[in-house]
């Protein structure tokens, strides 16, 4: 589940409301920029587990 989901939702409101174009601008890019860290953050969490989970990389 998406971490950031309520304050993406409010950003979502935000930018429907608004009438002014650069804040609309700044509201989509904010959104963009959350879903995409939340996307990285995931790929880098597969990263991690599938580290630690390989027999080649446990140095014992």
């Amino acid at each position: 589940m998406q971490e950031n989901q309520w304050l993406i939702k409010q950003l979502e409101q935000l930018e429907s409301d608004s009438r002014d174009y650069k804040q609309k601008a700044l509201l989509q890019a904010t959104i963009a920029l959350l879903e995409e860290q939340e996307k990285r953050r995931g790929q880098l969490q597969g990263e991690l587990d599938g580290t630690l989970w390989s027999p080649g990389n446990w140095n014992i």
